[in-house]
């Protein structure tokens, strides 16, 4: 029997348990070992948190290298809902994608490493699909408001696809060449 005085250390998370800690923490086992010999168990005792815990913040082992992939969709909806009215649609796009695809130099190791899971393992990239809908959403979105159309419209959603393909295509160049900036990709 525990006693109160000396409460055990693995009771509840760790305060500073995130899901991109998390989503590290996975990606670099997943480089390490690989994707498919890497499990749930490994991921969450990695991090120090119960398997239980893990699923709190991912619903599978394929979530985890998109990290906070949702707060970062509600990023870029709140970016474009703060653009002016007045800018150009294609400049308001640009202005997102720039902004959705920028982060901190220090990230940079990690960052290509999650592109390198996601774009190569098949797993993942069957999974991305899934993904990369809730991106096209908010595209579309943006557009179908600013267009006095539904998000379901052609327009829209084609935009919404083309928008994808453009950020796909810079992050294949930006893989192929460490000394190339995302931006510039």
């Amino acid at each position: 029997m525990r006693s109160r005085k000396k409460p055990s250390a693995r009771i509840g998370r760790r305060p500073s348990t995130t899901r991109e800690g998390i989503s590290t923490i996975g990606i670099e086992l997943f480089s390490t070992v690989g994707f498919n010999e890497v499990s749930v168990d490994q991921i969450a005792d990695a991090a120090g948190i119960a398997r239980r815990t893990f699923f709190r913040y991912f619903p599978s082992k394929n979530a985890v290298p998109w990290g906070d992939f949702d707060g970062h969709l509600d990023e870029m909806r709140e970016h474009l809902d703060s653009l002016p009215a007045d800018i150009p649609l294609v400049d308001a796009l640009e202005s997102a994608l720039l902004t959705f695809n920028t982060f901190p130099p220090e990230e940079t190791a990690v960052h290509r490493k999650r592109m390198e899971l996601i774009l190569e393992v098949p797993t993942l990239q069957a999974y991305s699909v899934v993904m990369y809908e809730g991106w096209r959403q908010v595209v579309a979105d943006y557009v179908a408001r600013r267009m006095n159309l539904e998000p379901t419209d052609h327009g829209p959603r084609t935009v919404g696809y083309l928008l994808l393909g453009v950020a796909m295509s810079a992050y294949e160049q930006w893989l192929t060449d460490d000394s190339l900036e995302l931006p510039d990709s």
